[in-house]
């Protein structure tokens, strides 16, 4: 299952400005089998080495000196192999758990550039927040991995002409056929209930059970949890779990800005804020901020305290929503508000995926657009629908105010372009950028 992550590391193979990477990713997004892969089809050998599996051994060569050339003759006496520079790949799986390792990348990237490192870790942002060791800042080249994007989940799934056939609609935006059209919404769907992680979606892939997809979902969502109780305080990490577990009830709200209150009746932001860190440091959600003016720059008119959280993968929101799997594909039996929910976090996970922070804008609570980005030098709003109904009561309010070249709305509808406003169905999130 080749991720789309593989094009930026062959662009970092061939850089000549090269510093190791730093890859950071959730649990279970695919880290270390993207990074073995590319491994062994572009360089003459792959040295791997895991710092939660052989503590004992592995992280005392670090504890002598950070000198690399002296670490890559330990590391290749401890590999039994080779490590040649340019030729060979060296691969730091869950680097967190080795402070001096993460430390080291800083005289890698000065003093040895010509061994190419990838480190990874799950939770190294949990590991950066703990504050006591000195981060490589400036020496490494920062990459996130996330789950299966859509795009990532139509090429793998085998629908390479679909795939095809939504850039090019994107592109004239002229209607997509009505044949390839339900077809991509019938995918966007099921993508719905499986989401993007790789064992997931093998597990559709190879069975198409449902069943046993949620089984995988439950796994994962249980290893995040014992994830941070490896680093977080037992208060952290209950206050996570309860965040964790009210994702959906904070979505289905009529105002889905995060409220400390649908955690816990008396709960406040001071007791909860730590543990909301600790999920975002660890990616396991992602974050969307107020910003009180549709101009840019759109970070200075951020409103810090107002903010959507979202559940990084859409899948894990159906699973801890309890929406029937077959009620998602069908569209039935769903009501129009959880229809949103998932509509909008799925949104949400794609543009973060091509690389996009994430603002809402909202009018002294008569206005609201889900999504504000910098496109083509402005600030362009995108209204969500999960449906073909699109009335847009809240994008005219906003383009009558602000006045930006055009507008999108994401719905289960046909491209188009029509009043300044861009049509882009559902499935076709992943080409805005």
């Amino acid at each position: 299952m080749e991720r789309l992550i593989v094009d930026k590391f062959i662009k970092w193979k061939n850089s000549s400005n090269r510093k190791p990477i730093l890859l950071k990713g959730a649990r279970q997004v695919g880290k270390t089998f993207s990074c073995l892969e590319f491994g062994r089809n572009h360089y003459d050998n792959v040295v791997y080495f895991h710092f939660e599996g052989d503590e004992s051994s592995l992280h005392p060569i670090f504890d002598i000196d950070l000198n690399p050339h002296r670490i890559i003759d330990d590391l290749a006496s401890y590999s039994r192999q080779t490590i040649m520079e340019e030729k060979t790949l060296i691969i730091f799986d869950e680097i967190q758990a080795c402070e001096k390792a993460l430390t080291s990348l800083k005289y890698f990237c000065e003093f040895a550039p010509k061994y190419h490192i990838i480190a990874t870790g799950s939770l190294l942002g949990l590991a950066i927040n703990r504050g006591n060791f000195s981060f490589p800042v400036g020496k490494v080249h920062m990459m996130t991995m996330y789950p299966l994007s859509f795009e990532e989940f139509l090429l793998v799934t085998g629908n390479e002409l679909l795939f095809k056939k939504i850039k090019s609609a994107f592109n004239s935006f002229e209607p997509l056929p009505r044949l390839y059209h339900e077809q991509a919404l019938a995918l966007y769907r099921k993508y719905l209930v499986v989401g993007g992680y790789p064992s997931v979606v093998n597990s559709y892939i190879k069975e198409n059970d449902f069943n046993a997809i949620r089984a995988e979902q439950a796994n994962i969502a249980d290893s995040y949890i014992s994830d941070l109780a490896k680093y977080a305080t037992p208060n952290v990490t209950v206050r996570s779990i309860d965040i964790f577990n009210t994702l959906s009830s904070q979505l289905i709200k009529e105002n889905t800005k995060f409220q400390y209150a649908v955690i816990k009746s008396n709960a406040r932001a001071k007791d909860y804020e730590l543990s909301l860190q600790w999920l975002k440091a660890a990616n396991v959600v992602l974050e969307n901020i107020k910003i009180t003016e549709g101009k840019l720059p759109l970070p200075i008119y951020e409103q810090i305290e107002s903010f959507k959280i979202y559940y990084s993968d859409v899948g894990l929101l159906s699973f801890k929503s309890g929406i029937v799997p077959k009620d998602i594909i069908s569209s039935s039996n769903v009501s129009d508000k959880a229809r949103g929910l998932l509509a909008e976090n799925y949104v949400a996970e794609q543009l973060i995926a091509r690389g996009h922070k994430l603002n809402y804008w909202e009018s002294n609570g008569t206005a609201e657009i889900d999504f504000v980005l910098r496109l083509d030098d402005c600030a362009i709003p995108i209204e969500v629908k999960s449906a073909d109904n699109v009335r847009a009561r809240s994008l005219n309010s906003y383009i009558k105010k602000y006045k930006p070249d055009y507008a999108i709305r994401i719905s289960a509808k046909n491209f188009g372009y029509e009043n300044g406003i861009k049509s882009v169905p559902l499935y076709a999130v992943f080409c805005i950028e």
